[in-house]
């Protein structure tokens, strides 16, 4: 059997949901639409679903302008536990999904393996720069029809990962890219591709480039307080242009602990160092060029008592630590 026909033998139940990693972007909402789709082709009806709230980013731009039926995850109880879950563009137990009710079946996946699941079936290809490139790839491969808006989403989910086919690309990216350009909407791609930027937006830009800290050729910077994760990720894949900057860490600070977004040349492995730099302290993964991790307060700074209050000066010396570690991971000498 090939792909799509493994997929559609381990699906067994009536409720089938298609799950992205938290704050999904455009490659993990294109995916899972594509997905969604191609089941429904097949006599599949599943539906969408993700954590977090997706307002004022591209994606939800994207969601709107396909119409692409979507379901925030809000509640434990709206789902059951002999739900069959599909996870497109994440993996169960990585730190940037959550655990929903139902049983994880099936795994689509360009990420690194960290953890080993035994899915009923998973096409998991960390060679290959974006997701949506392995979905396109099950409708070409089976002779299906794919709509105009699947080609337009799909297109669109590979020229965002692969930052316009700069990043990561694999010849599978290539072949998609080349046979979805000539299907998919320009007008609706162009507008996709204009400015989304709102007002907070700027000011997150402002605080990044004020703290701007360049050690070697490793850039790091703070977007601010409570910044979303696809501003903090658009942030680091600008200050990586910077001259001279190999590296880029830009984190944002958050109620209960510091996201960050890491990006790289070809100098440097995103995902590995992220990985390195914040064992015992928090968790992170991701690609060689690109990246994310998540630092706990309660796990860096008061782990042996979490009754403690976290003051200011003890997030300043987290922060301080945290660009220390990318330091030592990176092979760079610190004066700590």
């Amino acid at each position: 059997m090939n792909c799509l026909e493994e997929i559609i033998a381990s699906i067994s139940g009536n409720r089938v949901y298609i799950q992205t990693h938290n704050f999904p972007d455009p490659d993990a909402i294109a995916c899972a639409y594509g997905l969604s789709e191609l089941l429904m082709a097949k006599g599949v009806e599943a539906q969408i679903c993700y954590k977090g709230n997706i307002e004022r980013t591209v994606t939800a731009k994207m969601v709107r302008m396909l119409n692409i039926e979507v379901k925030e995850y809000i509640k434990p109880e709206e789902f059951h536990e002999d739900d069959e879950i599909i996870l497109v563009d994440a993996q169960k137990g990585n730190s940037n999904i959550i655990n929903m009710n139902g049983q994880e079946i099936i795994c689509i996946d360009h990420h690194p393996v960290y953890e080993q699941v035994d899915y009923r079936f998973s096409d998991i290809r960390p060679e290959i720069g974006a997701c949506a490139s392995i979905i396109a790839s099950y409708y070409f491969d089976n002779n299906i029809d794919m709509s105009r808006s699947v080609a337009t989403a799909l297109l669109y989910g590979i020229k965002m990962d692969t930052a316009d086919m700069r990043r990561g690309v694999a010849q599978l990216d290539l072949d998609m890219y080349y046979k979805l350009f000539m299907m998919a909407d320009r007008e609706i791609l162009s507008e996709l591709d204009s400015s989304v930027m709102h007002y907070d937006d700027i000011k997150a830009y402002k605080d990044a480039f004020d703290t701007i800290d360049i050690r070697k050729d490793i850039c790091f910077a703070c977007a601010g307080y409570g910044r979303k994760e696809s501003l903090i990720a658009a942030i680091c894949d600008f200050t990586q242009t910077l001259d001279g900057v190999n590296l880029s860490v830009v984190y944002s600070l958050k109620k209960e602990g510091i996201k960050l977004s890491i990006r790289s040349n070809d100098k440097y492995s995103s995902g590995a160092i992220v990985m390195k730099a914040l064992n015992g302290i928090g968790t992170g993964g991701g690609h060689d060029n690109m990246a994310g991790g998540y630092v706990s307060y309660n796990k860096a700074i008061a782990e042996d008592n979490l009754q403690r209050n976290i003051s200011q000066a003890d997030i300043v010396r987290l922060e301080q630590d945290i660009k220390n570690r990318f330091l030592r991971a990176a092979g760079i000498e610190t004066n700590s």
